[in-house]
């Protein structure tokens, strides 16, 4: 009996944050359109519209520059109750599709299509791959035509190639690599294409004249190495489109429990940027929202924190984690400049970051110990700000970072 071939499928939500959006706004249609902070905050762009990525906006970049590029674009804040709802129901509707389902993030997954085609089969189909190809078409029918939310997919042989075949499908298209023909279809791209291929190590590889994955897939072992150390084993296997079939370990995306008197194990939230980041300001927003967030969760636990752990990594995936105690709280005002300091202590290397991370532990009750802050009015605000997010979502409120910038002016 001949085996199938490994069909792994990459499903990516069209711009996810702007399509939910629109969905319950519809006089977004057709309109540039930015999720994140909003103008005059300091944080970066989490979703661009189509439209608006024409004047140069993109995922990661600091509002005040995408202000200055697109003054005309609607800019809303994050929702991310409303995304996780819809992250959930899409990832219901592909489960019908696949038995072996990955999740990537909130808006991206993994199918794995391996031997389905036997399920899929209609009359007319002229191949195994015919048959896979309309079936995913038909995946990402569903989800627009039950959700409203565009989407686009890539079907290959592994993970990397699937979802840089995906990436070429966009927007709303469906685009396979047929078992075997992986290198030729890599071998024409430009080298960050190629996942886990950042800014910077495109930059050492045009030092050495690669600028293709068809290039990359030769060079020899040596410069190779001194590009992407212990990673240089797996990204030659990546660009010759040889990395092995299959979906690995799942990771939940957006998935939070927090019960209320809950103080096993720790509470965490990390990011990791689309772009590695270079730029001080984006990076210090993004620590004062992971702050945030941590201790919001830790006051639906109605726990405080005597522990409070920095994760960063840089652009060569080099990982820094550092701890550091603190007076039991669950208070950001408290904790935002414990965590700038660690972040500005840490970060010893010139390189930009690609992940930032925060974790709260040693979790006690709040009656076990009381803050200073919470007798000039603190416990009145988070209060108000907890309530609002509790009905409206996370996204909801978020306190403008130049709050804790006193010393700046």
């Amino acid at each position: 009996m001949q085996l199938s071939a490994p069909r792994i499928c990459c499903l990516d939500l069209d711009t996810f944050f702007v399509s939910v959006e629109r969905l319950l706004d519809p006089s977004l249609h057709g309109l540039p359109v930015v999720v994140g902070a909003l103008p005059g905050g300091r944080g970066v762009v989490t979703s661009a519209s189509y439209e608006v990525r024409a004047y140069g906006v993109r995922s990661g970049m600091p509002i005040a520059q995408a202000v200055a590029l697109a003054p005309q674009a609607v800019f809303l804040p994050t929702r991310h109750s409303e995304y996780s709802h819809y992250s959930s129901r899409v990832r219901e509707l592909a489960a019908n599709y696949s038995p072996l389902m990955q999740i990537a993030s909130i808006d991206e997954l993994y199918l794995d299509f391996t031997g389905c085609e036997r399920l899929y089969r209609r009359p007319g189909d002229h191949s195994a791959d015919e048959t896979i190809l309309r079936t995913v078409w038909q995946l990402t029918d569903d989800v627009e035509r039950e959700l409203g939310l565009p989407s686009s997919a890539g079907i290959a042989a592994n993970k990397p190639v699937s979802k840089v075949a995906c990436g070429l499908a966009k927007p709303r298209g469906v685009l396979m690599v047929p078992a075997g023909q992986e290198r030729d279809f890599l071998a024409p791209l430009p080298v960050r294409k190629f996942p886990g291929i950042g800014p910077v190590a495109e930059a050492e590889l045009a030092k050495l004249g690669v600028t293709t994955l068809g290039e990359l897939a030769v060079l020899p072992a040596e410069p190779l190495g001194n590009v992407f150390g212990i990673r240089s084993a797996y990204i030659r296997l990546g660009v010759a489109g040889l990395t092995p079939s299959g979906l690995g370990r799942s990771r939940p995306a957006f998935v939070e429990h927090d019960p209320a008197g809950e103080l096993a194990g720790s509470i965490s939230n990390e990011r990791t940027f689309r772009e590695d980041v270079r730029d001080p300001l984006v990076l210090e927003a993004m620590l004062c929202g992971l702050c945030e967030r941590v201790c919001w969760r830790a006051r639906k636990r109605e726990a405080r924190a005597g522990t409070v752990s920095l994760k960063l990594r840089y652009a060569d995936f080099q990982t820094v984690t550092r701890s550091r105690s603190v007076a039991p709280t669950n208070c950001e005002r408290t904790l935002i400049p414990v965590v700038k300091d660690m972040f500005r202590q840490t970060r010893v290397r010139p390189l930009p970051i690609r992940l930032l991370g925060l974790t709260l532990s040693r979790l006690l009750r709040c009656a076990e110990q009381q803050q200073l802050f919470l007798a000039t009015g603190g416990r009145a605000l988070m209060t108000a700000v907890d309530a609002i997010r509790q009905r409206h979502g996370f996204g909801a409120l978020k306190i403008a970072t130049s709050a804790y910038r006193r010393k700046d002016g």
